[in-house]
């Protein structure tokens, strides 16, 4: 008896409706790719490489053109003999100050038996580290940080590199930071002195359209799904569905890659729009569940005390009522409490998260304006976040409902 046997009807090459798929050809992008062609020329020139800032939303083509256009210089440039190019990627997610990239950066360009610990040296000697390491490779050298944002304010790496050259820090080595943030503001928040230094190549991503996010779909979906496995509507809808809500194109996949595991899931030959439909509110809940489970310590208390009045039917509820409640739970749980004013900024937080549904009454003179908030997603998804939390003691008529 044969226990698994391969996709015929759905799947193709499911791989290519994949985050981490890199495509021969950038579609939806002919703007950006020229002007980021423009900023990359001097490597080909053999000239000192501009330092360049990329910046849009999540799912927008930053990495995937980054990753292209990039892939195509280092081909390009095997024709010219006298250009020696290297590219090393970042990612600084969880990387939040200028001596955290360094270390990684370093550990990223030496062999795994030569790499630096993580603490222990003053920055100043994790850069001369780092400045060593690069004369030593030597020629044309480019560093991606992606999602730079995660440094915050602590940017002093983003000012040296660039300016590592012209310090004499540098010999051989000819370096220059390509930066990619999902943080539009993150760029206003650099310091006036890297922004002059890394800014000076900026390249803006804008969300995708529909008819952009449809051809994109179209192009994978024609390599990744067999012949006829999509009903008429399904790509135009997933296009729809995401230019409607984010404009990812990451969202658009998702929400087709969703879609047909369902449709195999239920042992259906064809993905239809009902399909599309199912996975969306199936992300939707993926995205909310892992929204409540990434709130700071006090964004689980004020969550929990809100759950608490949600299941003995006391919400929608004022922020009067809801900080007792979060004020026993944080004295339960040993954690320094917050004043009512902050701990109103973490309802408000849950709000934007979809969370919480926060809506303004006003009772006129007597009463002024004031807000109410109610729980939006379904109970029983909070109660399962809630009764993982650790670091949080839940009163005890909560623990019985969970």
């Amino acid at each position: 008896m044969t226990t698994f046997t391969r996709d015929t009807e759905i799947f193709r090459d499911e791989d290519m409706l994949r985050e981490d798929y890199q495509p021969e050809s950038i579609t939806a992008r002919e703007e950006e790719l020229e002007n980021y062609t423009k900023a990359l020329q001097p490597v080909v020139n053999g000239a000192q490489p501009r330092n360049i800032f990329l910046y849009g939303k999540t799912g927008v083509g930053k990495t995937a053109v980054s990753r292209f256009l990039l892939d195509r210089l280092e081909q390009d440039i095997e024709r010219y003999d006298d250009i020696d190019l290297s590219v090393y990627w970042l990612n600084c997610t969880n990387l939040s100050s200028s001596y955290q990239v360094a270390v990684n950066l370093v550990n990223t360009i030496r062999a795994p038996s030569e790499q630096i610990s993580t603490t222990g040296y003053p920055q100043q000697r994790v850069f001369d580290i780092l400045y060593d390491e690069l004369d030593t490779i030597g020629g044309t050298i480019l560093l991606v940080f992606d999602e730079i944002d995660q440094i915050g304010n602590d940017d002093e790496i983003l000012y040296e590199l660039p300016r590592a050259r012209s310090n004499d820090y540098l010999e051989s080595a000819k370096p220059g930071v390509i930066g990619i943030s999902n943080d539009f503001g993150f760029r206003d928040d650099l310091s006036p002195k890297v922004k002059d230094t890394l800014c000076e190549e900026e390249i803006h991503f804008s969300p995708y359209n529909g008819p952009e996010l449809e051809a994109i779909l179209q192009e994978r979906a024609d390599g990744a799904l067999f012949e006829d496995a999509t009903e008429q509507g399904v790509i135009p809808l997933c296009a729809a569905l995401a230019a409607q809500d984010t404009g990812s194109a990451r969202q658009a996949l998702n929400l087709l890659y969703n879609a047909g595991e369902l449709a195999r899931t239920e042992a259906k030959s064809v993905i239809s729009e009902a399909h599309v439909h199912d996975a969306r509110d199936e992300l939707e809940q993926s995205q909310i569940e892992h929204g409540m489970r990434e709130l700071t310590q006090h964004g689980h208390l004020a969550l929990v005390a809100t759950l608490h009045l949600a299941l003995e039917e006391d919400t929608p509820a004022r922020v009067r009522d809801i900080y007792p409640r979060y004020r026993t739970i944080a004295d339960r749980s040993e954690i320094d409490p917050l004043v009512r004013r902050r701990m109103h900024d973490h309802l408000a937080d849950l709000a934007m998260l979809g969370i919480l549904d926060r809506q303004s009454r006003n009772e006129g003179r007597s009463g002024g304006q004031y807000y109410e908030y109610e729980f939006s997603v379904d109970l029983r998804i909070v109660q399962e976040v809630v009764a993982d939390l650790e670091g949080v003691v839940l009163p005890e008529r909560l623990l019985r409902q969970l």
